[in-house]
């Protein structure tokens, strides 16, 4: 396996290259041959070193929001703490990702350059689809890295954030509406789509993540499922 490949399966989940969900790298890695050219969207987001210019050590914080009418509704925090591993040894990435019941452990990430919180969302989303729809993980892995590679709409976007307007970059993908599998859903509609804005004017490069699921596909009516990932601050981390 080259290093590119092995960095794109695993950064693609933010493992760093180590085991997913219990498999091997080698199964971790993406459905497309090792030459083929990675993408602007998959660029982006995973070989992209969001975390340059990061003051060590540092504490990230995220607000993290549910909404929709198909579950209750509900606000936490995914909160990232990153700090040196010693002279010249890089960095590493650990997670607080949400609280209580809803907790998710996620292991440390060393040495990270792309936002392991783009992983860590995109993980706890996976298990949500296991969960809603009696689907296994590697199947809907395999869906959004194919949206990534074909299908993925990148578009400059400006928004505002701590009190000024800013630049920045929004990847939309919807991996599931041509599902040859759609029919085994249930009520999880195939227009579901996620939505990554990012900018190198936010600390850590990722200013939101969005995972909507519309109530039919429909654009006007509140979505069933509504969960968004938002940047909130970045603070000294003391001890």
């Amino acid at each position: 396996m080259t290093l590119n490949r092995c960095r794109f399966g695993a950064l693609l989940l933010a493992f760093a290259c180590a085991p997913v969900f219990g498999q091997s790298p080698e199964a971790a890695s993406p459905a497309q041959p090792p030459s083929q050219p990675i993408s602007q969207a998959e660029t982006l987001l995973f070989m992209t070193d969001h975390l340059k210019g990061a003051t060590l050590p540092s504490h990230f914080d995220y607000t993290f929001r549910r909404d929709g009418t198909m579950e209750t509704a509900f606000e936490d925090s995914v909160e990232m703490d990153l700090k040196p591993r010693g002279k010249d040894k890089g960095n590493l990435a650990t997670a607080r990702f949400l609280s209580g019941n809803r907790s998710v452990k996620y292991p440390p990430v060393e040495n990270a350059q792309g936002n392991p919180v783009v992983g860590w969302f995109l993980d706890r989303d996976i298990t949500e689809m296991e969960r809603l729809t009696g689907g296994k993980s590697p199947y809907f892995r395999k869906r959004i890295r194919l949206a990534l590679v074909d299908k993925a709409e990148v578009r400059p976007v400006k928004f505002a954030f701590g009190g000024k307007e800013v630049s920045g970059t929004e990847i939309k993908i919807s991996p599931y509406l041509d599902d040859p599998n759609k029919a085994k859903f249930g009520k999880v509609s195939t227009a579901k789509y996620y939505v990554f804005t990012l900018s190198d004017q936010v600390p850590g490069g990722v200013y939101q993540i969005r995972a909507v699921v519309p109530e039919d596909g429909a654009t006007d009516r509140k979505p069933l499922i509504d969960e968004t990932l938002t940047f909130s601050k970045v603070v000294p981390l003391k001890g």
